[in-house]
């Protein structure tokens, strides 16, 4: 994988490699566009960290109910959008106003609850 430039936090380039993943199985995983593939990674996942707060949510079905939860990205231990594919199986756990969703990874993602329908 190409080397950072810039002196980023771990979760900043964990959220790299994430994104750089992503493009590279998005356009057909094709070899030999490894530094390619980092750079934009690493200039949308910058671009998206600086600057005006960017709202983050999930949106979950728990048993019929459809809730949205907001999550902030320095909280959320290197979460990505794209962990889960629609139709995944997610555990989660309610507790008042918080959402927890269990990630692949065994950790979990707390959001807080903006929308609940059903």
């Amino acid at each position: 994988m190409a080397q950072m430039s810039g002196n980023n936090s771990p979760q900043v380039q964990e959220a790299i490699r994430r994104r750089a993943t992503e493009l590279f199985l998005r356009n057909g995983a094709v070899e030999g566009h490894d530094a390619a593939n980092w750079y934009q990674a690493e200039a949308e996942i910058l671009r998206e960290s600086a600057g005006t707060p960017v709202r983050r949510a999930i949106v979950v079905n728990v048993q019929g109910v459809v809730y949205t939860g907001e999550y902030e990205c320095t909280t959320a231990d290197g979460y990505t959008p794209g962990e889960w594919k629609p139709g995944d199986p997610v555990p989660v756990r309610l507790a008042g106003d918080k959402l927890y969703l269990r990630r692949p990874n065994g950790r979990e993602l707390r959001t807080t609850i903006v929308k609940r329908i059903g």
